[in-house]
């Protein structure tokens, strides 16, 4: 928000809530709750927005997998070349000596970025999967 105008807003919630959000501020060493509360609203935005099957996103898939289910690796490797375009890097590590972890950097339509996620998630082996969206407009 460089030299964007800004608006105020006020906003009213729980008192617990309020204090669970304090201390994530803290934690997190957000200057102050406007800090804190625009980038949590701006994240929801983005995501809400990423839903649309037309809209550009940029992002990660985050698999967790078994690398010594038989041809799971080839599997996904297929998977990713089927939806070519989407993957632009990947970077895979060796969690322990069953387990492997890959983050793909994806960006494409929405809707196909989606699809690979889907796609790669319900893979027999892959014990965990989490898309992660942003944007790639620079206004937020």
């Amino acid at each position: 928000m460089h030299n964007t105008p800004v608006s105020r807003l006020s906003v009213t919630m729980p008192a617990n809530l309020l204090k669970r959000l304090d201390a994530m501020i803290r934690r997190k060493g957000y200057a102050n709750r406007s800090q804190a509360v625009s980038e949590i609203i701006a994240a929801r935005v983005v995501e809400d927005e990423s839903s649309s099957s037309a809209a550009e996103i940029a992002g990660t898939i985050t698999l967790v997998y078994d690398h010594h289910k038989r041809d799971l690796q080839t599997h996904l490797t297929d998977i990713q070349h089927n939806l070519e375009g989407i993957v632009i890097a990947v970077l895979h590590v060796h969690l322990d000596h069953h387990h492997c972890m890959e983050v793909l950097a994806v960006k494409g339509r929405s809707d196909k970025v989606h699809q690979l996620a889907d796609a790669l998630a319900t893979v027999k082996g892959v014990q965990h999967a989490k898309l992660t969206v942003t944007t790639t407009e620079g206004d937020q």
